[in-house]
């Protein structure tokens, strides 16, 4: 079975992993059947380079994906993209589905700000009463309350 995965590279402590179509046998770092893109996780924003029609073919020639390398696509929307292809939508509905996908990853930025803000706001009204709460004082016996019996009165063995 031919699997589509990362190939680590690159120097100690800063790896960069090549996106490999290869057999599913074969070890992490050896052989492979095509090269179809890079990821480099160290810069910021994270530098991913795919060869979108080669990575279609093998998909279409029954590759699977790895875990790690779909999310990678899901990040890109090739994944999305991929899905509504394999779904047998027209090319008008793919490219206004993509459209909206690329203005709703635009606004992202600022959802999970706000999203942050908005979280560290509860926190801080929650933790505000506790602070603010008094110590709870032992329940005072009202003086007209009877007295314990013998039977009401706890016994402690030693």
């Amino acid at each position: 079975m031919v699997k589509i995965r990362m190939r680590r590279e690159g120097k100690k402590q800063h790896p960069i992993y090549k996106l490999v179509a290869t057999d599913s046998r074969s070890p992490r770092d050896g052989g492979y059947l095509e090269a179809l893109g890079q990821y480099d996780p160290h810069t910021n924003p994270i530098t991913l380079v795919l060869k979108e029609p080669r990575i279609e073919y093998w998909l279409k020639n029954g590759a699977q994906p790895t875990d790690t390398v779909r999310s990678l696509l899901r990040r890109t929307g090739f994944w999305l993209h991929w899905t509504l292809l394999r779904q047998g939508k027209d090319e008008a509905t793919v490219k206004s589905v993509m459209e909206r996908w690329q203005m709703q990853q635009v606004e992202k930025p600022k959802r999970e700000a706000d999203r942050k803000a908005r979280r560290s706001e509860r926190k801080k009204k929650a933790a505000a009463p506790a602070a603010e709460a008094p110590a709870v004082a032992p329940a005072e016996v009202p003086a007209d309350a009877p007295a314990q019996t013998a039977a009401e009165t706890p016994v402690v063995a030693a």
